[in-house]
């Protein structure tokens, strides 16, 4: 009776410890792995990473060390149970406001990411001070802050856009180096 109290208890710090950091960036160890989920140990807590929320190029053994985005926490009939997800955009955004302090500052806005994980990923940026450029920011000096990323996404291709209100420009930038032929917007569809 008191073992099942005291699992109950720690279940229950799990779920509030971890109901209000959705979003935040954790580093665990591999745990187990099965044919459909990863599990990875954070501190006492063991988190699932499902197949899906994998990057399909990686492979993972048991004690690797693993960084992950907490996708959400659900609490269900086995007691609460910790998502982690290394495929969400969410985790390229917390990446960039880890790495790159003009976007965790505010300075710099990341307005979107696109992405095919393991693959490559396009994001775009703006800023409202004329004085600091988005893109380099993002890139940091010699390629050092965007490499930091690729590095710990294993290679993924990270493209780096301006967002632009003029669609025509903003296309052309995201689809660099391609070069477009034409682009028609219809006046009659919302641009943003």
């Amino acid at each position: 009776m008191i073992m099942q109290k005291i699992r109950e208890a720690e279940r229950t710090n799990t779920f509030s410890e971890y109901k209000d950091r959705v979003g935040d960036i954790v580093n665990g160890t591999v745990s187990a792995i099965t044919h459909k989920d990863t599990y990875v140990m954070v501190g006492k807590t063991e988190m699932v990473m499902p197949n899906k929320e994998r990057i399909p190029t990686e492979e993972y053994q048991v004690g690797d060390p693993i960084r992950a985005i907490v996708l959400k926490v659900e609490q269900d009939a086995k007691g609460p149970s910790v998502i982690i997800s290394r495929a969400s955009n969410k985790f390229i955004e917390a990446l960039f406001r880890l790495e790159v302090s003009e976007i965790s500052d505010g300075v710099v806005e990341l307005v979107s990411v696109a992405r095919d994980p393991g693959y490559r990923s396009k994001i775009s940026v703006r800023t409202m001070d004329e004085k600091v450029d988005p893109v380099g920011a993002c890139v940091g000096l010699r390629g050092a802050r965007v490499r930091n990323i690729v590095r710990e996404l294993n290679g993924e291709k990270i493209d780096i856009v301006r967002w632009s209100d003029d669609v025509k420009s903003y296309v052309t930038q995201a689809l660099a180096p391609a070069k477009l032929e034409s682009v028609e917007v219809d006046p009659d569809q919302d641009n943003t």
